[in-house]
């Protein structure tokens, strides 16, 4: 369903971020990385990511300047936040940038990656 993406996750809670690493290879995607910091996920970045799943607040960073950069370089992302709420985001990035509010189903992520992955195609 994901084979050939290669994606980034930026998640600062140890067991949020493992969760998502296995539902993603569970269906066939690579995990690029896992970050929980920025400073961490900005090494990452040139890595040959196409997607990446970024937890809006890490400890008591923003994970804004990431999606930044990821954005200006083509990446697709897709925003997985507990506490900052969704109208915040689609103001910063408009409303083509998938948001999902924890907590989320499984079938939720791959819903929102298979989107990443045809807008990707197109």
């Amino acid at each position: 369903m994901l084979s050939d993406l290669n994606i980034l996750i930026v998640e600062d809670e140890a067991l949020v971020a493992m969760d998502l690493s296995m539902i993603v290879e569970e269906m066939g995607a690579a995990v690029a990385g896992k970050c929980s910091t920025v400073e961490e996920a900005m090494t990452l970045i040139d890595k040959g990511i196409d997607a990446a799943i970024l937890d809006v607040e890490l400890d008591d960073d923003l994970v804004f300047p990431v999606a930044d950069r990821l954005i200006k370089a083509g990446t697709s992302v897709v925003f997985h936040t507990g506490r900052c709420g969704p109208e915040t985001i689609k103001a910063r990035y408009g409303d083509d940038i998938p948001v999902l509010v924890k907590p989320t189903y499984d079938h939720m992520i791959v819903t929102a990656l298979q989107a990443v992955k045809r807008r990707k195609l197109h």
